[in-house]
């Protein structure tokens, strides 16, 4: 990956809609070429998905909690990633090192909605507590930045 593909990256982060041409002129290449460089780095999976970042709070899921969750075994095993795809509220999670097994990122309508995730995350094979941190306002949530 060279500095190119870095601001093409970047580019499109910032607006994934944009057209090829609009991508080859902010790094000096032709539609056609920014348009393959694009495709590559879809096939290399640098670009996993193109997606529409939502307003939580417009769609209902404006309740916001980080939830460290404490277990007995190994939770980075098919099983549990399974558990919690299953989890809809599960918009995150991560295989920690630290004083939890894993970190999770929920998202409901309110803190009944939060509490039965919890429920629901405790019924999952090897939790044995959880510790949650309710989010009261976000400042932002960036996109990685590719430039270094």
């Amino acid at each position: 990956m060279d500095e190119v593909d870095r601001i093409l990256l970047n580019e499109l982060q910032r607006d994934a809609t944009q057209a090829y041409a609009a991508l080859g002129r902010a790094v000096g290449l032709s539609a056609g070429a920014a348009h393959e460089r694009v495709r590559k780095l879809r096939e290399q999976d640098v670009i996993r998905r193109t997606t529409v970042d939502v307003d939580p709070a417009a769609v209902g899921r404006g309740v916001a909690a980080f939830v460290l969750v404490e277990a007995n075994a190994w939770m980075g095993d098919h099983p549990v990633r399974e558990a919690l795809e299953a989890l809809p509220e599960v918009v995150e999670a991560h295989v920690i090192a630290g004083p939890a097994s894993l970190l999770v990122k929920v998202r409901t309508a309110t803190t009944e909605d939060l509490q039965a995730s919890l429920r629901r995350l405790f019924a999952i094979d090897g939790v044995t507590g959880t510790q949650t941190i309710v989010v009261l306002e976000s400042f932002f949530e960036r996109p990685v930045d590719t430039r270094g």
